[in-house]
């Protein structure tokens, strides 16, 4: 199996601006993601990024990375161009490792290309693992996704999902013990095949991506199929926040 990484990189986030260049231990963020995703089984890793400064950053630290347009909507987006601008072929394997991830476990990488290949009837795959906390169950800000039999994913939402029959009447807190099997964590790792990551930019959005805000639900909506990787692991934290940062730093300044 051969695959590649593609790490989208953009400037502009609100919550953390500039956030692939914050330093974490003498070196930006997106070139720690790099690091980390090369100690994958992939043969190539490649910032696509939305500024020369990226760019820069990248190439003095040994990580190659490409110029994007600035304007996409989505990361999927700039990931679909930096397909094109490496010529990429239709059934090659690409995974998408997000460059606000710079303690991702390169197994899970390994895991999620290695589940699409083994899945030809689904266009994409990624990751999930159980939820153990209340609170992460009732946490808009959690995905939650739930599977068929063949760990192909049914929905993605931030309600808790699935939610038992008499839940509204027993209230949230009857949830403590969770159901068996325990909900399901999305992580936010995909896998394409470049073809179809050519063609997303051009799938109309659907009305439960823009009530959710999830872009993979876009996938669903027009009936193509996701399957799913559920690690018994919990990933390291991303970083979305000031917060965050601090707390990233201190982790790997520690270790």
């Amino acid at each position: 199996m051969s695959f590649t990484v593609l790490i989208p990189a953009r400037l502009a986030s609100t919550r953390l601006p500039d956030k692939p260049l914050a330093d974490i231990a003498g070196r930006p963020m997106v070139v720690h993601v790099a690091e980390r995703a090369a100690l994958s089984g992939a043969r190539a890793v490649v910032v696509a990024a939305d500024d020369p400064r990226t760019v820069e950053a990248c190439v003095r630290h040994g990580v190659r990375a490409l110029l994007t347009r600035a304007d996409h909507a989505t990361g999927s987006d700039r990931l679909a161009e930096a397909c094109d601008l490496l010529g990429l072929g239709g059934d090659e394997l690409v995974v998408n490792v997000q460059g606000d991830e710079p303690l991702i476990e390169p197994s899970l990488i390994d895991a999620c290309a290695a589940l699409l290949a083994r899945h030809p009837e689904c266009v994409m795959a990624t990751a999930a693992h159980p939820i153990d906390s209340l609170a992460e169950f009732a946490n808009p800000n959690v995905v939650k996704v739930v599977c068929d039999a063949q760990s192909r994913a049914l929905m993605f939402s931030r309600a808790p999902l699935p939610w038992w029959r008499d839940g509204y009447a027993a209230g949230l807190t009857a949830a403590a013990a969770l159901s068996d099997p325990p909900p399901l964590r999305h992580i936010g790792l995909y896998a394409y095949r470049a073809a179809f990551l050519r063609r997303y930019p051009h799938l109309p959005p659907s009305p439960l991506e823009q009530t959710e805000s999830l872009e993979q639900l876009r996938v669903l909506w027009h009936g193509e199929r996701i399957a799913v990787h559920v690690s018994a692991l919990r990933p390291g934290p991303g970083v979305d926040t000031p917060e965050d940062l601090e707390r990233v730093r201190a982790l790997l300044t520690r270790n």
